[in-house]
């Protein structure tokens, strides 16, 4: 998956992205120029500059006001400036007021009236008209969701201003200098502000029926508490992780040591009286709603439910699927799935019912790294050749390339108990940040091998990695839609991209084979779970026990996904929504063209304009096919 901090609602996301940028918190951009060369631009039904209507300098102009949007959003965001690379508003977070978010949508309502009447449709290419009808979606749903402001989570044991506030200046806020460090302070003392605005959002939520369920509460606490344990907050002689992070990116400056001095004892200041007091009254906050919350789990127990699921799911899948669509289409998925499964079970002389299998592939210490820190690097370097290997394999099956380089890393010891297995974040904007593969290594029997190359290849390449860096490097293509996002398109490229290495000629062993077949698995008991969960109002135990019966994931895996699904409605159904549309789009095409498609060629279609609604992506694929026909 790639990263966006689950207390980010589609709502908000929808109107940064219409009223003027990404969201504050959006994974990391990077702003490389791609080298797509004519060949590829003409075999992927790139710009329709043929187009007699197309009129160049209405072009032009439509993509440079979309910059100057963007940049007029991005001038609200001093999060989105870091995550960007720049150093603006340095010291600075976000305003989240509810009336900070008004503006918003008001903005987007007033750019979208712009846009149509500033600007002709029929007179742009095929590039500027996906731009046009992405800013026109992305404006609609913010202004659609107004409705719905409140109802995101603010805070999850999935992420939240809670975990955030520690993992964004450790990750983003890079101190190459003495006035970086010194923002650094600026935005310890600040940090004050943010969290209580951020606990007004989350009390205004709880008060009108928006709550997670009690069991939510112990881990969110736990992890607050990870953040003010060690100096300056006590006398255990070890660094809390923010002041460690301090230190060692002001030890690398090389300053004087009354200047060094001076910036630690600011920072100490800082945590004890701004930091820690804030995060006391957050953890205050989440002991009185623990005693109140319910037992229960889901979309279906806020105001109007059942109206919100629908509206993330209509935001997430980009489609008009029903909860009873996805779930039935889960439910199918499954059984075909258990039944390529009972193939390998065949094909490696196992004995017993998939159940036992299941338990086998859970159990046996073959599958399992140790639970040490030898075990944990093993993993890491596993990980990497994993990597290396698939990149050497990519110019048979690709055209276009990103220039920027990524890595695999473990997710920080203080955030494990909230991040899931493993994740994506983008490169910086400037290249200064590689993209990164974060891999959850708290408990290695929760990383089987078996799911080593598939988990790779989703979350570095030919997934994640190769289509945002792509994305962010394209030319041509305004800002808004390089460093923004649509759910069922990337993460179903991200599945798409599981898939692909079978055709490629990897999983050779038998067990890695399923393991690929088991992340599909996982995706496909999604839209069964998710739906059972928001929908058909499910208990986290039956949600629990529907996955421990048909998955082969160990328990620890299972507790944790189902806690995710619970508290980011809908989001996880995008997964299989996505590949298998793209995989529909793929058969069609190869049937159609025969010996004309090449892999390289549809990969381009797919991936050379970035991230759009799967009905976009159809008819970009249409356009592909017509080209490619009518040239023979």
């Amino acid at each position: 998956m790639t990263r966006l901090p689950s207390f980010l609602t589609s709502v908000s996301l929808a109107a940064l992205l219409a009223a003027c940028s990404p969201t504050s918190n959006t994974p990391d951009p990077q702003d490389a120029a791609n080298d797509v060369t004519d060949e590829a631009a003409n075999d992927n039904g790139g710009n329709d500059d043929s187009d007699s209507n197309t009129d160049v300098a209405d072009v032009e102009r439509l993509n440079a006001w979309f910059e100057t949007v963007y940049e007029a959003g991005v001038e609200r965001s001093p999060v989105t400036q870091t995550f960007l690379g720049r150093r603006t508003n340095y010291d600075q977070w976000n305003d989240v007021s509810p009336e900070f978010a008004e503006e918003n949508v008001q903005i987007a309502e007033n750019n979208l009236a712009e846009m149509r009447s500033s600007f002709d449709f029929d007179s742009l290419d095929e590039s500027a008209r996906i731009s046009w009808r992405m800013f026109e979606r992305n404006a609609e749903r913010a202004i659609a969701g107004r409705r719905w402001q409140d109802h995101g989570y603010i805070f999850t044991p999935r992420g939240g201003p809670h975990s955030f506030v520690a993992s964004f200046l450790i990750g983003q806020h890079r101190v190459e200098s003495q006035s970086d460090a010194e923002a650094y302070v600026g935005r310890l003392n600040g940090v004050g502000a943010y969290l209580d605005q951020s606990m007004a959002n989350a009390r205004r939520s709880y008060d009108m029926g928006v709550q997670t369920a009690r069991w939510t509460y112990a881990p969110m606490i736990e992890t607050s508490r990870n953040i003010i344990t060690g100096h300056p907050f006590d006398d255990s002689g070890v660094d809390s992780p923010i002041m460690a992070d301090f230190r060692r990116k002001v030890t690398g400056l090389e300053l004087s040591d009354d200047e060094s001095t001076r910036l630690m004892s600011e920072a100490e200041a800082a945590l004890t009286t701004v930091l820690q007091p804030a995060y006391e009254r957050m953890i205050a906050m989440f002991e009185d709603m623990e005693s109140g919350a319910s037992e229960n789990d889901g979309a279906w127990t806020m105001p109007d439910g059942g109206e919100y699921y629908a509206f993330m799911l209509e935001g997430y899948t980009t489609t008009d699927m029903t909860p009873e669509d996805i779930h039935n289409l889960g439910l199918a998925e499954v059984e075909r799935i258990h039944g390529e499964m009972r193939d390998i079970m065949e094909q490696v002389d196992f004995e017993g019912s998939l159940q036992d299998f299941f338990e086998f592939m859970r159990t046996d210490a073959q599958f399992y790294y140790s639970n040490t820190d030898e075990g944990r690097a093993d993993y890491l370097a596993d990980a990497t050749t994993l990597i290396d290997n698939m990149r050497n394999a990519l110019p048979a099956y690709f055209n276009t390339f990103p220039e920027a380089d990524m890595e695999v890393v473990r997710v920080e010891p203080f955030r494990e108990a909230a991040a899931g297995k493993a994740f994506y974040n983008r490169p910086s904007e400037d290249g200064s940040r590689p993209g990164r593969y974060y891999a959850n290594l708290r408990n290695m029997a929760d990383m089987p091998t078996y799911q080593m190359e598939a988990l790779a290849y989703h979350e570095g390449i030919p997934g994640h990695h190769m289509q945002l860096a792509i994305m962010q490097e394209l030319d041509g293509v305004p800002s808004f839609r390089r460093f923004g996002g649509v759910t069922a398109y990337t993460e179903g490229w991200g599945l798409y991209s599981e898939y692909l290495p079978l055709e490629m000629g990897f999983y050779d062993d038998p067990y890695s084979n399923f393991g690929r077949l088991a992340m599909e698995l996982w995706r496909a008991c999604r839209l069964v779970v998710d739906s059972g969960l928001h929908h058909y109002r499910w208990t986290r135990e039956e949600a629990v026990e529907y996955l421990t019966v048909n998955t082969p994931n160990p328990p620890g895996d299972i507790q944790n996904a189902i806690d995710r699904y619970i508290v980011i409605p809908g989001q996880a159904t995008a997964y299989k929504i996505g590949m298998n549309e793209i995989l529909r789009l793929r058969g069609e095409a190869q049937d159609a063209l025969g010996d004309d498609f090449t892999m390289g060629g549809f990969h381009d279609v797919v991936l050379t304009q970035g991230a759009m609604p799967l009905n976009i992506l159809e008819e970009r694929v249409y356009a592909w096919m017509a080209d490619v026909q009518s040239a023979d």
